[in-house]
């Protein structure tokens, strides 16, 4: 299967303003990247990429007084399998993990293991530790929280979440995976992009996605307590403790949003997989499922842009 995805944006500046971008597929896709992947500022300006600390691909540009519009395109191959299911995926005692796993069992910014702990053992001492506990965990967020864009917060945590009962998908990832790490499961944060391949199309504006995945049987499984459900053609971007580590844009000064479209739509033409001009990606673009929002000034000095359906 092919998917090709894309994204266009763009940001109204008052003066020079630097930014860190995290827009670029994951390196554990480079090899899935057919002809590899097109990142471009308008006005040009150069962009500094680089991996952060977590293996992210982030670039690092300083938008033009007036603003800058960043557009980008990727042809990605894929399995076109549904989400692996291991159901006798083991728990791993946590003498036994690797020493880069042991982070992913602290608390976060968004995910307050110190407060969701109690709940978390109250809730699920009695599963059989691994993947039947991790499932259990996902129906319950799944069922506990309450779906909706208008329940979107910046600055919502797992636990606002819990008390809340609604949120949108990186709140789902953010209360499950909190509690996975309760239950000393390393758990970490996912996003990509998800489109509607092989599910009925829902007729809402596409979006980037969070997810999260779990550490068992000495690997990492995908899991998503949104859907609660295998989904096809997953492309992960970027991954972290939380949201607060994969934010698609910061930006380190005053900046407004004027234009945010993403695309993410499986190829069924030979035509469709040739090289792409940029003007050509321009138009392909405004014909794909769009979402333009306005977004009013921010009053501080600092924006990180988190975008999940």
């Amino acid at each position: 299967m092919l998917i090709k995805t894309g994204f266009d944006l763009t940001f109204i500046t008052e003066k020079a303003t630097p930014m860190v971008i995290m827009l670029s597929i994951h390196p554990s896709r480079i090899d899935d990247i057919v002809d590899g992947e097109q990142i471009v500022a308008e006005p040009y300006v150069p962009i500094h990429f680089y991996h952060d600390s977590f293996g992210n691909f982030c670039g690092r540009l300083t938008a033009p007084a007036g603003g800058v519009r960043l557009w980008g395109s990727a042809l990605v191959r894929d399995s076109g399998l549904l989400d692996a299911v291991e159901p006798n995926a083991i728990q791993h005692p946590i003498e036994e993990l690797p020493d880069e796993c042991l982070l992913y069992l602290l608390a976060s910014r968004y995910c307050e293991t110190d407060k969701l702990t109690d709940v978390a053992w109250s809730l699920f001492r009695d599963t059989p530790p691994g993947w039947a506990r991790v499932q259990a965990i996902c129906t319950f967020v799944h069922n506990h929280l309450t779906f909706g864009y208008e329940h979107a917060s910046p600055t919502k945590s797992a636990h606002d979440a819990y008390l809340q009962k609604k949120g949108v998908c990186r709140d789902f990832a953010h209360l499950a995976l909190t509690l996975c790490r309760c239950m000393n499961i390393p758990a970490r944060y996912v996003t990509g992009y998800m489109g509607d391949i092989g599910i009925p199309l829902d007729g809402s504006p596409m979006d980037f996605s969070g997810w999260f995945e779990v550490y068992l049987s000495g690997k990492w499984h995908t899991c998503d307590a949104r859907h609660n459900k295998q989904r096809i053609g997953r492309i992960m971007m970027g991954t972290g403790r939380d949201a607060a580590d994969v934010a698609l844009t910061t930006s380190f000064g005053r900046m407004e949003m004027s234009t945010f479209r993403v695309f993410t739509d499986e190829v069924m033409d030979a035509q469709s997989c040739q090289p792409e001009h940029p003007q050509h990606l321009v138009d392909d673009l405004h014909r794909a499922a769009q979402k333009q929002v306005q977004y009013p000034p921010l009053a501080g000095f600092r924006m990180a842009l988190f975008r999940y359906q």
